[in-house]
């Protein structure tokens, strides 16, 4: 997973680095949940809701999360049983009760989490690696599950006073409540082993990006996830004027407070400043071998 604030150079770090796990001989997919992805800009090539090859490149897929497919695929899951157990309370037509339902807040971003761990359940790629939002929709997105298994609680408490209240016959909500109690639980044991998930933060040595990225690995430290690599974009390692000159000066006590601060206990990965627009094989090329010391 690549995490940080909007514009500090997510979507190009994560790129390079599926690039560079497809050449290494992994079959890997590259998932953007992004409401504007930017993978099609980025590869040059239209991407969209379904996996699709990169061309000129070996092992490598990519996809842009489209949440109206999240939706259709958790309809087509969970809608006969859904309708099942509203049944029993209303009569209406299917779509009516399934659309309804799938309206609730909160259920199309907690099944992205669920339609992203179906890629990685069904084995067919060796790596994922997701390209996620900007950080606050991101840490929200992971908070979801805890929240959602907190709602599901009561949720049995509540179904029991309604059956009793309207003399119902046994329906199957306490099954759909279950069953979606084990995938909250399924989805907060994935995302916090390091085992299955390796969380890099991406940021720049500005005010804005430091002061975030501390409060995004405080964050993640409470879903059980540890930042173990930050990489620093859009790094000026020379100026040859007074304009990148200045620049390169505000940027030197933000590298030293990264430094201090998370140098002893993550790696840091210094990107720098590229003349070039990342974009296409070529330059992700590039990028990949500043980050992995190709």
């Amino acid at each position: 997973m690549f995490g940080g604030k909007g514009g500090v150079g997510k979507t190009t770090s994560s790129a390079a680095t599926a690039l560079h796990f497809a050449r290494a001989g992994y079959r890997t997919l590259i998932i953007s949940s992004d409401l504007t992805p930017s993978l099609s800009d980025i590869f040059e090539t239209e991407v969209g809701r379904t996996e699709k090859p990169i061309p000129g490149v070996e092992n490598l897929y990519a996809l842009e999360i489209d949440p109206d497919e999240v939706m259709r695929q958790w309809k087509e899951k969970f809608g006969p049983e859904v309708y099942a157990a509203a049944s029993a309370l209303v009569d209406l037509p299917y779509d009516e009760v399934v659309d309804y339902v799938a309206m609730a807040p909160g259920i199309q971003e907690e099944f992205m989490l669920d339609y992203i761990l179906e890629r990685v359940r069904d084995g067919r790629y060796d790596r994922i690696v997701w390209d996620t939002a900007p950080a606050g929709d991101t840490l929200r997105l992971l908070g979801l599950p805890q929240r959602f298994l907190e709602h599901l609680r009561v949720a049995p408490r509540v179904y029991l006073e309604v059956r009793d209240t309207f003399k119902l016959s046994r329906t199957p909500f306490l099954e759909i409540i279950e069953s979606w109690k084990q995938l909250s639980e399924q989805t907060i044991r994935f995302f916090s082993d390091p085992h299955n998930v390796e969380f890099i933060l991406v940021t720049i040595p500005e005010a804005l990006g430091v002061y975030q990225s501390r409060r995004v690995i405080r964050d993640l430290e409470r879903f059980g996830l540890t930042v173990r690599y930050l990489i620093i974009n859009d790094i000026i390692l020379s100026a040859n004027g007074d304009f990148l000159r200045q620049r390169m000066e505000m940027q030197q006590p933000y590298l030293r407070m990264l430094e201090e601060e998370f140098g002893g206990r993550m790696t840091l990965v210094r990107l720098p400043l590229l003349p070039y627009e990342v974009k296409g094989i070529a330059r992700l090329t590039e990028v990949e071998r500043i980050l992995f010391g190709g």
